[in-house]
């Protein structure tokens, strides 16, 4: 059956594809004709919200884009800056939330093969990995399920693959029980001598499909990630992939290989939508045409048709357009690997794709129509904030009890502050991600200068595994580094998109900065609700602003990254419930010798304490915070307002206090404010602390704002005594009156002290108690025998 003769589809069969009405008879118009089978798929998935960002592409075009380091920027595999020396890096961030939810551990190690291939598709080695996790409550079973399944997923891919996983974040809330999120972050060096685009180019030029072969596994999972959840989604697993770590190692030696031959003239990984994307958005962007035959595709199964090939996301698979007369050159390189590789189309003059299968036209389309003149809906604003948010916003700390130098009056009795404390460190969001981090292998490839857990950001040695054709010299910066984040605070953009999304650059930013990197640049993660909804898109649009100012004004522009709409669970009476709004900054950052940064402990009794940003006795609110939904079980008030002044003095101040050798420490107030801070502290560094509030500053606030009210551009870092001096001078002078000399570095046997400056005791605990609320509690709730950490 050619192209042109296939009839109407049903109402049911396009819904079936993703398909609205009337995106079908838009289909029709541009064809001419009404599509088939094979065609239908493939304009589901290249259509799909996952593919196209039909509904978000209107607001991504606000962010910075570019900058004097930024090599290459959004539209390619991943985004490439300039480390300086010849150094250049690629990074990127990609999601992999619906899979993750039916199927946890293949869910969550394809999404490492994914982002893998994003990263050598464009001829960088992989050198690192992150993830920024979201799950529901840790008491329910079925969140310990998708937990445990997700993390040995990434564990396994990751370990096998040999990429360190460095760093990331977890975070624990019922907002996502039904609906989980798993977004994986990597870093690669380039190795070859030019960046590898994916816009295909030469006529006549062969097709070759490389990798893994082809089968019925991941059908149709880009429409998949582009719906609801349901009770029904694990009838969906097939549109889960089934990945293989070690064929893909195989896959990126292969790749660079081929690269550096000169014989590649253009690359694309099959990741969502498989073959019909990777046809289409290579011919698209080359203003050509690529004819392909599905019969010379290696398969895994017996009796495909065309829409199963098209539709397939088989994982470790590429598409290459090779030069004239050395694709045979190019073969030989894989076969020598154990991989497939076989020509298997080519590149034409007309702008098309189209299909062959056993001699026919099996698909013809306009490849402008799959990849780039896609439907777009510019959808309408809300007004005024939402009934939610301007309910929110009315909350305000009179509502809480008295909070007395004794502690605060729960319904469960009087707490201590130190009994708050414990609490909130044994609270799975803020607590050790211990459980996590050590199934991964963050040491393999030996360039991983701070273990996860030691400081806010992850860093990692710049070492060329390979002779790199533009590096000046091979040991030019032998002490070159670049540092890594994820961030997030998802309660901050729930209650303000706009001023949460600014918050999570600025935290982002403060993270590098309190290793001694200087911040670069930005790839995101947007996972949102349904935007056809007016709160989703509300809080859509409303974060897309946030982090377009705070990366132009922290002038960290934007590279590239993956929207994730539609995280949503039906409930059992079939209404959507959405996740927390959670735009996920990925920030790289460069550090030109690592041998002049710091971790978060503490270094030596004796140190002095030091808070960089608004001093404890500013007014600022507990709304939003750790403290107030754990404590109080409310979820309510503004987030803290970014001040991006302070922010850019504060964190300068910190980079330039490590690089001169005067900061030991340092270490960001986040979740929990600054008592959580310095209890991190101390438990990094396995030492104590003496802190002295001055109790003219408490008067005017609360002493659960005081201890633990987040926000304030704050960073807490310890300065030896003998470098007091000049470093207090260097504060007066570039930070005035915003800092604050806290106290002093204890010893082990000293814990954590707190108190006024009129001798009350706020807080008294030992390094033992807390570190064992903090390092045992995720451990704890999954009922998994604990050692103490070494």
């Amino acid at each position: 059956m050619t192209a042109t003769s296939k009839p109407a589809f049903s109402a049911e069969e396009i819904a079936a594809e993703g398909l609205k009405p009337e995106e079908y008879e838009e289909i029709v118009r541009r064809l001419g004709r009404h599509p088939n089978k094979a065609e239908l798929g493939m304009f589901g998935v290249m259509w799909s919200e996952h593919c196209c960002y039909k509904n978000s592409r209107p607001l991504l075009k606000q962010f910075p884009t570019t900058g004097d380091r930024i090599l290459v920027g959004p539209g390619e595999n991943a985004g490439v800056v300039d480390l300086g020396d010849g150094l250049q890096l690629a990074f990127k961030i990609e999601s992999h939330n619906h899979p993750s939810a039916v199927e946890p551990f293949q869910g969550a190690a394809t999404g490492v093969g994914g982002i893998l291939r994003d990263i050598f598709t464009m001829g960088a080695r992989p050198i690192a990995l992150l993830n920024s996790l979201r799950f529901g409550s840790l008491e329910d079973p079925k969140t310990q399920r998708l937990f445990q399944g997700v993390v040995a997923g990434i564990s396994h891919y990751g370990n096998c693959v040999g990429v360190p996983t460095v760093g990331g974040e977890v975070y624990f809330d019922s907002a996502y029980s039904g609906n989980p999120l798993v977004n994986v972050m990597a870093l690669g060096l380039m190795e070859t001598a030019e960046i590898v685009k994916s816009g295909a180019s030469g006529l006549g030029n062969p097709v070759l499909y490389v990798g893994s072969t082809t089968g019925r596994d991941g059908m149709g999972g880009a429409s998949f990630a582009s719906a609801e959840l349901s009770s029904q989604s694990i009838d969906n697993r097939p549109a889960v992939q089934v990945g293989d770590p070690f064929l893909e190692k195989s896959l990126i030696e292969a790749c660079l290989e081929a690269f550096k031959t000169g014989a590649v003239v253009a690359a694309q990984d099959m990741g969502a939508a498989g073959i019909t994307c990777s046809t289409s958005e290579m011919a698209a962007k080359g203003g050509v045409g690529i004819e392909l035959d599905l019969d010379k595709i290696p398969v895994r199964e017996t009796g495909m048709v065309p829409y199963e090939y098209l539709l397939s996301e088989s994982q470790e698979r590429m598409l290459f357009v090779a030069h004239k007369g050395r694709e045979q050159e190019l073969i030989d390189i894989f076969h020598r690997w154990g991989l497939q590789a076989v020509v298997a189309g080519t590149v034409i003059a007309e702008p098309i794709v189209r299909i062959l299968f056993q001699g026919e036209v099996a698909a013809e389309i306009p490849a402008e129509a799959l990849a780039e003149n896609t439907p777009l809906y510019h959808r309408e604003l809300l007004t005024e904030p939402p009934e939610y948010a301007r309910k929110a916003w009315e909350w305000t700390p009179d509502s809480l009890p008295d909070c007395p130098t004794v502690g605060i009056e729960l319904q469960a009795g009087l707490q201590s502050w130190n009994d708050i404390l414990l609490t909130l460190l044994d609270t799975p969001t803020i607590a050790s991600k211990n459980w996590v981090y050590r199934q991964y292998d963050h040491q393999v490839q030996n360039n991983t200068v701070i273990l996860p857990g030691g400081a806010d950001a992850a860093v990692i040695r710049l070492r060329p595994l390979e002779q790199i054709p533009n590096l000046k010299s091979q040991i030019q910066n032998p002490k070159s580094g670049v540092a890594a984040t994820v961030d997030c605070n998802p309660r901050y953009v729930y209650l303000d998109p706009y001023e949460g999304a600014k918050a999570v650059v600025a935290e982002a930013a403060r993270n590098l900065s309190c290793v001694g990197a200087e911040p670069l640049a930005v790839t995101d993660n947007l996972n949102f609700g349904s935007p056809e909804k007016p709160i989703g898109y509300w809080q859509l649009a409303e974060a897309c602003r946030g982090l377009a100012e705070a990366c132009r004004e922290l002038a960290t522009p934007v590279t590239g990254g993956n929207v994730s709409l539609y995280n949503e669970t039906l409930d059992s009476e079939g209404i959507p419930q959405p996740i927390y709004p959670t735009p996920v900054v990925g920030m790289v950052g460069l550090i030109p010798d690592i041998s002049k940064i710091c971790g978060q402990g503490w270094q030596a009794s004796g140190d002095v304490i030091y808070l960089l940003g608004l001093p404890l006795a500013s007014k600022i609110s507990l709304g939003a915070s750790e403290y107030l939904a754990t404590i109080h079980g409310t979820v309510a008030g503004k987030p803290p307002r970014v001040n991006f002044d302070l922010e850019r003095r504060v964190q300068k101040v910190c980079r330039e206090g490590i690089r001169n050798g005067w900061v030991r420490s340092a270490h960001d107030s986040a979740e929990g404010g600054v008592a959580i801070a310095i209890a991190e502290c101390c438990i990094a560094g396995n030492l104590g602390a003496e802190i002295n509030l001055e109790i003219a500053s408490t008067q005017s606030n609360r002493l659960d704002q005081v201890l633990f009210a987040e926000g304030g551009a704050r960073i807490l870092v310890s300065v030896a005594s003998a470098q007091q001096e000049i470093w207090e001078s260097y504060l007066k002078e570039h930070l005035g009156q915003e800092w604050q000399k806290l106290g002093t570095v204890g010893n082990f046997e000293t814990g954590l002290g707190v108190f006024t400056t009129n001798n009350q005791t706020l807080i008294k605990v030992s390094i033992e108690d807390m570190s064992d609320r903090y390092s045992h509690a995720i451990a704890r709730r999954l009922a998994i025998p604990t050692t103490t950490p070494s």
